[in-house]
Protein backbone atom coordinates (compact mmCIF):
# COMPACT_ATOMS: atom_id res chain seq x y z
CA UNK A 1 0.00 0.00 0.00
CA UNK A 2 1.75 3.20 -1.15
CA UNK A 3 1.54 6.56 0.57
CA UNK A 4 -0.40 8.29 -2.19
CA UNK A 5 -3.65 6.32 -2.05
CA UNK A 6 -5.12 3.94 0.53
CA UNK A 7 -8.44 2.90 -0.95
CA UNK A 8 -11.20 0.44 -0.08
CA UNK A 9 -13.73 1.27 -2.76
CA UNK A 10 -14.41 4.34 -4.77
CA UNK A 11 -16.96 6.63 -3.22
CA UNK A 12 -17.32 8.27 -6.61
CA UNK A 13 -20.81 9.64 -7.02
CA UNK A 14 -22.84 6.50 -6.48
CA UNK A 15 -24.21 8.23 -3.43
CA UNK A 16 -24.21 11.73 -4.87
CA UNK A 17 -26.97 14.26 -4.52
CA UNK A 18 -26.91 17.36 -6.67
CA UNK A 19 -26.27 21.20 -5.63
CA UNK A 20 -24.10 21.01 -3.08
CA UNK A 21 -21.83 22.43 -1.76
CA UNK A 22 -19.74 22.41 -3.17
CA UNK A 23 -19.16 22.24 -4.63
CA UNK A 24 -15.68 23.93 -4.26
CA UNK A 25 -12.30 22.17 -3.12
CA UNK A 26 -12.82 20.61 0.33
CA UNK A 27 -9.68 22.02 1.88
CA UNK A 28 -10.79 25.53 0.98
CA UNK A 29 -14.31 25.36 2.42
CA UNK A 30 -15.22 26.50 5.93
CA UNK A 31 -17.17 24.08 8.12
CA UNK A 32 -20.19 24.99 10.20
CA UNK A 33 -19.38 25.13 13.91
CA UNK A 34 -22.78 24.33 15.38
CA UNK A 35 -24.72 21.14 15.99
CA UNK A 36 -21.55 19.07 15.57
CA UNK A 37 -19.13 17.07 17.68
CA UNK A 38 -15.56 18.32 17.97
CA UNK A 39 -12.78 15.81 17.24
CA UNK A 40 -9.09 16.78 17.11
CA UNK A 41 -9.98 20.36 16.33
CA UNK A 42 -12.46 19.45 13.57
CA UNK A 43 -16.23 19.47 13.44
CA UNK A 44 -17.99 16.20 12.59
CA UNK A 45 -21.69 16.56 11.77
CA UNK A 46 -24.28 14.81 13.89
CA UNK A 47 -25.73 12.96 10.89
CA UNK A 48 -25.45 9.44 9.41
CA UNK A 49 -22.34 10.62 7.54
CA UNK A 50 -20.81 11.88 10.76
CA UNK A 51 -21.74 8.69 12.59
CA UNK A 52 -20.01 6.65 9.88
CA UNK A 53 -16.87 8.77 10.12
CA UNK A 54 -16.78 8.46 13.91
CA UNK A 55 -17.09 4.70 13.57
CA UNK A 56 -14.18 4.56 11.11
CA UNK A 57 -12.01 6.57 13.51
CA UNK A 58 -12.92 4.28 16.40
CA UNK A 59 -12.60 1.04 14.41
CA UNK A 60 -9.09 2.02 13.34
CA UNK A 61 -8.02 1.77 17.00
CA UNK A 62 -9.34 -1.77 17.59
CA UNK A 63 -8.82 -3.89 14.49
CA UNK A 64 -9.57 -6.56 13.49
CA UNK A 65 -13.27 -5.85 13.31
CA UNK A 66 -15.53 -8.88 13.29
CA UNK A 67 -17.73 -9.88 10.37
CA UNK A 68 -20.98 -9.09 12.19
CA UNK A 69 -19.90 -5.53 12.97
CA UNK A 70 -18.65 -5.02 9.42
CA UNK A 71 -22.03 -6.16 8.08
CA UNK A 72 -23.75 -3.68 10.41
CA UNK A 73 -21.62 -0.82 9.12
CA UNK A 74 -20.90 -1.43 5.42
CA UNK A 75 -23.32 -1.64 2.49
CA UNK A 76 -23.81 -5.16 1.08
CA UNK A 77 -22.36 -4.16 -2.29
CA UNK A 78 -19.23 -2.84 -0.63
CA UNK A 79 -18.76 -6.07 1.35
CA UNK A 80 -19.32 -8.11 -1.81
CA UNK A 81 -16.50 -6.23 -3.53
CA UNK A 82 -14.03 -5.94 -0.64
CA UNK A 83 -13.20 -8.90 1.65
CA UNK A 84 -13.18 -8.45 5.41
CA UNK A 85 -9.42 -8.89 5.69
CA UNK A 86 -8.87 -6.10 3.14
CA UNK A 87 -11.18 -3.78 5.09
CA UNK A 88 -9.33 -4.54 8.31
CA UNK A 89 -5.98 -3.99 6.62
CA UNK A 90 -7.08 -0.54 5.50
CA UNK A 91 -8.65 0.35 8.84
CA UNK A 92 -5.46 -0.66 10.66
CA UNK A 93 -3.52 1.66 8.35
CA UNK A 94 -5.78 4.51 9.50
CA UNK A 95 -4.75 4.14 13.15
CA UNK A 96 -3.47 7.43 14.51
CA UNK A 97 -5.41 9.50 11.99
CA UNK A 98 -6.24 13.06 13.08
CA UNK A 99 -9.18 14.91 11.54
CA UNK A 100 -8.47 18.58 10.85
CA UNK A 101 -11.59 19.66 8.97
CA UNK A 102 -14.73 18.15 7.50
CA UNK A 103 -16.64 19.23 4.41
CA UNK A 104 -20.01 17.62 3.65
CA UNK A 105 -20.13 17.45 -0.15
CA UNK A 106 -23.76 16.33 -0.33
CA UNK A 107 -26.23 14.09 1.46
CA UNK A 108 -24.21 10.96 0.77
CA UNK A 109 -20.56 11.94 0.99
CA UNK A 110 -18.10 13.97 3.00
CA UNK A 111 -14.43 14.82 2.69
CA UNK A 112 -12.22 15.17 5.77
CA UNK A 113 -8.78 16.74 5.75
CA UNK A 114 -6.68 14.46 7.97
CA UNK A 115 -3.12 13.96 9.17
CA UNK A 116 -1.59 10.50 9.23
CA UNK A 117 2.03 9.58 9.70
CA UNK A 118 3.12 13.16 9.28
CA UNK A 119 1.33 13.56 5.96
CA UNK A 120 -1.86 15.40 4.96
CA UNK A 121 -4.58 13.37 3.23
CA UNK A 122 -8.20 13.71 2.17
CA UNK A 123 -10.47 11.00 3.55
CA UNK A 124 -13.61 10.67 1.42
CA UNK A 125 -16.48 8.66 2.88
CA UNK A 126 -19.86 7.81 1.39
CA UNK A 127 -23.01 6.26 2.81
CA UNK A 128 -26.12 4.86 1.20
CA UNK A 129 -29.71 5.74 2.09
CA UNK A 130 -29.58 3.45 5.12
CA UNK A 131 -26.45 5.14 6.47
CA UNK A 132 -24.22 2.17 5.60
CA UNK A 133 -20.72 2.90 4.33
CA UNK A 134 -20.64 2.54 0.55
CA UNK A 135 -17.21 3.99 -0.14
CA UNK A 136 -13.98 4.91 1.61
CA UNK A 137 -10.93 6.54 0.06
CA UNK A 138 -7.79 8.03 1.58
CA UNK A 139 -5.65 10.00 -0.86
CA UNK A 140 -3.23 12.89 -0.94
CA UNK A 141 -4.90 16.20 -1.78
CA UNK A 142 -4.47 17.43 -5.33
CA UNK A 143 -1.59 19.80 -5.87
CA UNK A 144 -2.56 23.43 -6.48
CA UNK A 145 -2.49 24.19 -10.19
CA UNK A 146 -0.33 26.96 -11.66
CA UNK A 147 -2.06 30.09 -12.85
CA UNK A 148 -2.20 30.62 -16.63
CA UNK A 149 0.30 33.09 -18.08
CA UNK A 150 -1.93 34.21 -20.96
CA UNK A 151 -5.54 34.31 -22.06
CA UNK A 152 -4.78 31.70 -24.69
CA UNK A 153 -3.44 29.31 -22.08
CA UNK A 154 -6.48 29.93 -19.88
CA UNK A 155 -8.87 29.14 -22.71
CA UNK A 156 -6.99 25.98 -23.74
CA UNK A 157 -6.97 24.67 -20.20
CA UNK A 158 -10.65 25.46 -19.68
CA UNK A 159 -11.60 23.60 -22.86
CA UNK A 160 -9.72 20.57 -21.52
CA UNK A 161 -11.86 20.52 -18.37
CA UNK A 162 -15.14 19.51 -20.02
CA UNK A 163 -16.93 19.14 -23.35
CA UNK A 164 -19.00 22.26 -22.66
CA UNK A 165 -17.37 25.26 -21.06
CA UNK A 166 -17.75 29.00 -20.93
CA UNK A 167 -16.22 31.89 -19.08
CA UNK A 168 -16.13 35.63 -18.83
CA UNK A 169 -13.64 38.01 -17.25
CA UNK A 170 -15.25 41.43 -17.02
CA UNK A 171 -15.00 44.82 -15.37
CA UNK A 172 -18.10 46.00 -13.52
CA UNK A 173 -19.26 49.56 -14.13
CA UNK A 174 -22.49 50.36 -12.34
CA UNK A 175 -24.99 47.63 -13.24
CA UNK A 176 -23.08 46.69 -16.40
CA UNK A 177 -20.32 44.20 -17.14
CA UNK A 178 -17.70 45.14 -19.72
CA UNK A 179 -16.09 41.92 -20.99
CA UNK A 180 -12.31 41.88 -21.03
CA UNK A 181 -12.11 38.31 -22.30
CA UNK A 182 -14.58 35.49 -22.70
CA UNK A 183 -15.53 32.30 -24.48
CA UNK A 184 -19.18 31.28 -24.94
CA UNK A 185 -19.84 34.08 -22.45
CA UNK A 186 -23.44 34.49 -23.59
CA UNK A 187 -24.32 30.78 -23.72
CA UNK A 188 -26.67 29.75 -20.95
CA UNK A 189 -25.67 26.69 -18.99
CA UNK A 190 -26.86 25.01 -15.78
CA UNK A 191 -26.04 27.02 -12.66
CA UNK A 192 -26.25 24.60 -9.77
CA UNK A 193 -26.01 26.58 -6.54
CA UNK A 194 -24.99 29.77 -8.34
CA UNK A 195 -28.76 30.35 -8.55
CA UNK A 196 -28.42 31.45 -4.91
CA UNK A 197 -26.95 34.74 -6.13
CA UNK A 198 -30.36 35.55 -7.59
CA UNK A 199 -32.15 34.46 -4.41
CA UNK A 200 -29.90 36.74 -2.36
CA UNK A 201 -30.51 39.62 -4.76
CA UNK A 202 -34.27 39.20 -4.46
CA UNK A 203 -34.16 39.11 -0.67
CA UNK A 204 -31.84 42.12 -0.40
CA UNK A 205 -33.99 44.17 -2.79
CA UNK A 206 -37.13 43.41 -0.77
CA UNK A 207 -35.35 44.40 2.44
CA UNK A 208 -34.26 47.65 0.83
CA UNK A 209 -37.92 48.37 0.00
CA UNK A 210 -38.94 47.68 3.61
CA UNK A 211 -40.84 44.43 3.04
CA UNK A 212 -38.98 42.83 5.97
CA UNK A 213 -35.59 43.09 7.66
CA UNK A 214 -32.37 41.13 7.96
CA UNK A 215 -33.39 40.22 11.53
CA UNK A 216 -36.84 38.94 10.49
CA UNK A 217 -37.30 35.39 11.80
CA UNK A 218 -37.92 32.42 9.50
CA UNK A 219 -39.46 29.19 10.81
CA UNK A 220 -38.05 25.82 9.71
CA UNK A 221 -40.96 23.52 8.86
CA UNK A 222 -40.91 19.93 7.52
CA UNK A 223 -42.09 20.99 4.06
CA UNK A 224 -39.29 23.57 3.78
CA UNK A 225 -36.48 21.21 4.76
CA UNK A 226 -34.17 20.16 1.96
CA UNK A 227 -31.11 17.92 1.79
CA UNK A 228 -27.44 18.77 2.44
CA UNK A 229 -25.25 20.57 1.85
CA UNK A 230 -26.03 22.63 4.90
CA UNK A 231 -27.01 22.21 8.51
CA UNK A 232 -30.46 23.75 8.89
CA UNK A 233 -32.09 20.52 7.73
CA UNK A 234 -30.85 18.92 10.98
CA UNK A 235 -32.53 21.44 13.30
CA UNK A 236 -35.85 20.51 14.99
CA UNK A 237 -39.08 21.47 13.26
CA UNK A 238 -40.19 24.89 14.45
CA UNK A 239 -36.65 26.20 14.90
CA UNK A 240 -36.15 29.80 13.87
CA UNK A 241 -33.33 31.59 12.10
CA UNK A 242 -33.09 35.18 10.93
CA UNK A 243 -33.04 36.16 7.28
CA UNK A 244 -29.40 37.20 7.74
CA UNK A 245 -28.42 33.87 9.30
CA UNK A 246 -30.11 31.97 6.46
CA UNK A 247 -28.49 34.16 3.81
CA UNK A 248 -25.03 33.67 5.32
CA UNK A 249 -25.49 29.89 5.37
CA UNK A 250 -26.93 29.86 1.84
CA UNK A 251 -23.81 31.51 0.44
CA UNK A 252 -20.97 30.43 2.74
CA UNK A 253 -21.77 26.70 2.97
CA UNK A 254 -24.47 26.52 0.27
CA UNK A 255 -27.15 25.49 2.78
CA UNK A 256 -30.09 24.22 0.73
CA UNK A 257 -32.71 24.47 3.47
CA UNK A 258 -31.63 28.07 4.06
CA UNK A 259 -32.16 28.69 0.35
CA UNK A 260 -35.66 27.25 0.35
CA UNK A 261 -36.58 29.24 3.46
CA UNK A 262 -35.53 32.43 1.67
CA UNK A 263 -37.33 31.51 -1.56
CA UNK A 264 -40.46 30.88 0.49
CA UNK A 265 -40.14 34.24 2.25
CA UNK A 266 -39.36 36.23 -0.89
CA UNK A 267 -41.75 34.37 -3.15
CA UNK A 268 -40.97 32.12 -6.09
CA UNK A 269 -42.23 34.59 -8.66
CA UNK A 270 -40.16 37.40 -7.16
CA UNK A 271 -36.97 35.36 -7.68
CA UNK A 272 -38.13 34.62 -11.22
CA UNK A 273 -38.45 38.37 -11.85
CA UNK A 274 -34.91 38.92 -10.57
CA UNK A 275 -33.63 36.23 -12.89
CA UNK A 276 -35.44 37.77 -15.86
CA UNK A 277 -33.97 41.18 -15.04
CA UNK A 278 -30.40 40.01 -14.50
CA UNK A 279 -30.44 37.60 -17.46
CA UNK A 280 -31.94 40.22 -19.78
CA UNK A 281 -35.28 38.41 -19.70
CA UNK A 282 -34.34 35.68 -22.13
CA UNK A 283 -34.22 32.65 -19.83
CA UNK A 284 -37.70 31.18 -19.48
CA UNK A 285 -36.38 27.77 -18.50
CA UNK A 286 -36.15 29.17 -14.96
CA UNK A 287 -39.95 29.33 -14.77
CA UNK A 288 -41.17 27.90 -12.57
CA UNK A 289 -38.13 28.46 -10.40
CA UNK A 290 -37.36 25.21 -8.61
CA UNK A 291 -36.56 25.05 -4.93
CA UNK A 292 -33.61 22.85 -4.05
CA UNK A 293 -35.95 20.29 -2.52
CA UNK A 294 -37.99 20.15 -5.72
CA UNK A 295 -34.88 19.63 -7.83
CA UNK A 296 -33.78 16.79 -5.53
CA UNK A 297 -37.20 15.17 -5.77
CA UNK A 298 -37.49 15.42 -9.55
CA UNK A 299 -34.04 13.91 -10.09
CA UNK A 300 -33.87 11.53 -7.16
CA UNK A 301 -37.36 10.17 -6.46
CA UNK A 302 -39.06 7.65 -8.75
CA UNK A 303 -36.78 8.71 -11.58
CA UNK A 304 -37.51 9.09 -14.47
CA UNK A 305 -41.29 9.00 -13.84
CA UNK A 306 -41.63 12.32 -11.98
CA UNK A 307 -39.09 14.05 -14.19
CA UNK A 308 -40.83 12.98 -17.39
CA UNK A 309 -44.27 13.99 -16.11
CA UNK A 310 -42.92 17.39 -15.06
CA UNK A 311 -41.14 18.03 -18.35
CA UNK A 312 -44.26 17.11 -20.35
CA UNK A 313 -46.15 20.07 -18.87
CA UNK A 314 -46.15 23.71 -19.90
CA UNK A 315 -45.16 26.37 -17.36
CA UNK A 316 -48.60 26.55 -15.79
CA UNK A 317 -48.85 22.78 -15.61
CA UNK A 318 -45.40 22.53 -14.05
CA UNK A 319 -46.40 24.94 -11.29
CA UNK A 320 -49.39 22.77 -10.51
CA UNK A 321 -47.32 19.59 -10.66
CA UNK A 322 -44.81 21.00 -8.16
CA UNK A 323 -47.60 21.92 -5.75
CA UNK A 324 -49.76 18.84 -6.18
CA UNK A 325 -47.22 16.05 -6.64
CA UNK A 326 -43.60 17.01 -5.97
CA UNK A 327 -44.38 18.78 -2.70
CA UNK A 328 -45.72 15.49 -1.31
CA UNK A 329 -42.51 13.49 -1.96
CA UNK A 330 -40.89 12.66 1.41
CA UNK A 331 -37.18 13.38 1.76
CA UNK A 332 -36.61 9.73 2.67
CA UNK A 333 -37.70 8.69 -0.85
CA UNK A 334 -34.98 10.75 -2.54
CA UNK A 335 -31.91 8.76 -3.58
CA UNK A 336 -28.62 9.93 -4.98
CA UNK A 337 -27.74 9.76 -8.65
CA UNK A 338 -24.24 8.68 -9.70
CA UNK A 339 -24.03 10.25 -13.13
CA UNK A 340 -25.16 13.48 -14.81
CA UNK A 341 -28.93 13.64 -14.96
CA UNK A 342 -31.24 16.16 -16.71
CA UNK A 343 -28.58 18.89 -16.77
CA UNK A 344 -30.21 20.60 -19.73
CA UNK A 345 -33.80 20.29 -18.51
CA UNK A 346 -34.16 20.23 -14.70
CA UNK A 347 -31.84 22.88 -13.32
CA UNK A 348 -31.42 26.66 -13.16
CA UNK A 349 -29.87 28.42 -16.15
CA UNK A 350 -27.82 31.51 -16.93
CA UNK A 351 -24.75 32.48 -18.93
CA UNK A 352 -21.38 33.62 -17.59
CA UNK A 353 -22.38 37.19 -18.53
CA UNK A 354 -25.69 36.78 -16.70
CA UNK A 355 -23.83 35.72 -13.56
CA UNK A 356 -21.58 38.76 -13.92
CA UNK A 357 -24.71 40.91 -14.02
CA UNK A 358 -25.89 39.19 -10.84
CA UNK A 359 -22.66 40.21 -9.08
CA UNK A 360 -23.10 43.74 -10.41
CA UNK A 361 -26.73 43.82 -9.29
CA UNK A 362 -25.81 42.72 -5.78
CA UNK A 363 -23.12 45.38 -5.54
CA UNK A 364 -25.50 48.06 -6.83
CA UNK A 365 -27.92 47.36 -3.96
CA UNK A 366 -25.27 48.99 -1.76
CA UNK A 367 -26.08 47.02 1.39
CA UNK A 368 -23.16 46.24 3.67
CA UNK A 369 -24.81 42.99 4.69
CA UNK A 370 -24.41 41.70 1.13
CA UNK A 371 -20.65 42.20 1.28
CA UNK A 372 -20.57 40.47 4.66
CA UNK A 373 -22.49 37.51 3.24
CA UNK A 374 -20.67 37.22 -0.08
CA UNK A 375 -17.13 37.53 1.30
CA UNK A 376 -17.50 34.82 3.97
CA UNK A 377 -15.92 32.16 1.74
CA UNK A 378 -13.64 32.84 -1.23
CA UNK A 379 -13.17 29.12 -1.99
CA UNK A 380 -9.41 29.48 -1.59
CA UNK A 381 -9.00 32.00 -4.43
CA UNK A 382 -6.36 33.83 -2.39
CA UNK A 383 -5.81 37.00 -4.41
CA UNK A 384 -2.84 39.11 -3.17
CA UNK A 385 -4.06 41.22 -0.24
CA UNK A 386 -1.81 44.12 -1.20
CA UNK A 387 -3.70 44.52 -4.50
CA UNK A 388 -7.22 43.23 -3.78
CA UNK A 389 -9.94 43.55 -1.19
CA UNK A 390 -11.89 40.50 0.03
CA UNK A 391 -13.38 38.52 -2.88
CA UNK A 392 -16.98 37.46 -3.29
CA UNK A 393 -17.67 33.87 -4.33
CA UNK A 394 -20.45 31.46 -5.22
CA UNK A 395 -20.14 28.15 -6.99
CA UNK A 396 -22.43 25.33 -8.04
CA UNK A 397 -22.12 21.64 -8.71
CA UNK A 398 -23.83 18.34 -9.24
CA UNK A 399 -22.66 15.26 -11.14
CA UNK A 400 -21.37 16.57 -14.47
CA UNK A 401 -21.57 20.24 -13.49
CA UNK A 402 -18.98 22.49 -11.86
CA UNK A 403 -19.28 26.29 -11.88
CA UNK A 404 -17.37 29.04 -10.07
CA UNK A 405 -17.92 32.79 -9.97
CA UNK A 406 -15.92 35.48 -8.19
CA UNK A 407 -15.93 39.23 -7.95
CA UNK A 408 -13.13 41.29 -6.42
CA UNK A 409 -12.25 44.96 -6.10
CA UNK A 410 -8.76 46.35 -6.41
CA UNK A 411 -7.31 48.61 -3.75
CA UNK A 412 -7.91 51.57 -6.09
CA UNK A 413 -11.61 50.73 -6.49
CA UNK A 414 -11.96 48.82 -9.77
CA UNK A 415 -14.29 45.79 -9.61
CA UNK A 416 -13.92 42.68 -11.77
CA UNK A 417 -15.87 39.44 -12.13
CA UNK A 418 -14.65 36.05 -13.30
CA UNK A 419 -17.18 33.29 -14.00
CA UNK A 420 -16.25 29.82 -15.22
CA UNK A 421 -18.80 27.13 -16.15
CA UNK A 422 -18.07 23.50 -17.01
CA UNK A 423 -20.56 20.82 -18.03
CA UNK A 424 -19.92 17.18 -18.86
CA UNK A 425 -23.20 15.40 -19.66
CA UNK A 426 -21.39 12.07 -19.94
CA UNK A 427 -19.52 11.73 -16.65
CA UNK A 428 -19.13 13.28 -13.20
CA UNK A 429 -16.13 15.44 -12.39
CA UNK A 430 -13.36 14.74 -9.95
CA UNK A 431 -14.51 17.79 -8.01
CA UNK A 432 -11.28 18.29 -6.06
CA UNK A 433 -8.96 18.21 -9.07
CA UNK A 434 -11.32 20.06 -11.38
CA UNK A 435 -11.97 22.59 -8.65
CA UNK A 436 -8.27 23.22 -8.24
CA UNK A 437 -7.96 23.81 -11.98
CA UNK A 438 -10.89 26.25 -12.09
CA UNK A 439 -9.48 28.09 -9.07
CA UNK A 440 -6.14 28.48 -10.83
CA UNK A 441 -7.85 29.73 -13.99
CA UNK A 442 -9.92 32.25 -12.02
CA UNK A 443 -6.88 33.47 -10.11
CA UNK A 444 -5.01 33.85 -13.38
CA UNK A 445 -7.89 35.77 -15.00
CA UNK A 446 -7.89 38.38 -12.24
CA UNK A 447 -4.15 38.80 -12.65
CA UNK A 448 -4.38 39.12 -16.44
CA UNK A 449 -7.07 41.81 -16.19
CA UNK A 450 -4.95 44.13 -14.06
CA UNK A 451 -1.44 43.39 -15.29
Amino acid sequence: MNHRTRSLAAVACAVALAVPALTVPAQATPVSSTDTVRVAGAEIPDTPLGDALRWVLDAATRTPIGQAELEARFAPGFLAAVPAERINEALAAYKGIQVRSVHVQHAGALVAAVDLGGRRYLLTLGVNGAGLISGLLLAEPPEPRPTPASWGELERRLRAVAPRTGFVAAEVTGRSCRPVRGAAAGVRRPLGSMVKLFVLGTVAAQIKKGAYRWDTKLTITPELKSLPTGRLQDLPDGSKVTVLEAAKLMISISDNTATDLLVHRAGRRAVERTMRAWTKGHERRNEPLLTTRELFALKGARYPELAERYLAEDTRGRRAFLADVVAKVPLREIAGWPRPRELDTIEWFASPMDVCRAHAGLAKLDDGRIGEIMSANDAGLGLPADRWRAAWYKGGSEPGLLDMSFSATTRDGRTYVVTLMAVNPGAPFDDDRTGQELLALARGAFGLMVE
